[in-house]
C-alpha cells in the first residue's frame, strides 16, 4: 500500500509525481552529516528572510491608499506587501500587463 493513496497527496505536476514515486521505491538516502546540512539550510533561510535595511519612500496619497487597500485584500501589512513587490520585481516574477 502506498503512503500517498489519500487524495490529499495527489501530485501537482509530473516532477512532483516522479518525486513521490522515488520515495515509494525508497530511492532516497540520508546525506552524510545531515545535521550540518540542516543547519546550513536554516542559516540560508534566515539570511534570505532577514530584513536589515530601512528605506524612506515618497508616494502620492493615491498610490499609498491603493497599496494599503491591496495589502488588506492580501491579508498582510502594507510594508510587507511593498517588500514583496520589490522582491518579485527583482526576481523577474512581476511582469507588466499589456
Amino acid at each position: 500500500m502506498s503512503r500517498f493513496d489519500n487524495k490529499t497527496y495527489e501530485p501537482l505536476d509530473q516532477e512532483e509525481k516522479d518525486l513521490m514515486e522515488s520515495l515509494e521505491r525508497e530511492g532516497w538516502q540520508s546525506v552524510p552529516d545531515s545535521e550540518k546540512q540542516v543547519n546550513a539550510a536554516r542559516l540560508a533561510a534566515r539570511n534570505t528572510l532577514r530584513k536589515d535595511k530601512r528605506i524612506n519612500l515618497r508616494l502620492s496619497q493615491k498610490d499609498y491608499h491603493r497599496i494599503q487597500i491591496r495589502a488588506v485584500e492580501e491579508g498582510i501589512p502594507y510594508q510587507t506587501f511593498i517588500s514583496s513587490l520589490v522582491h518579485k520585481y527583482l526576481d523577474g516574477k512581476l511582469i507588466q500587463k499589456q
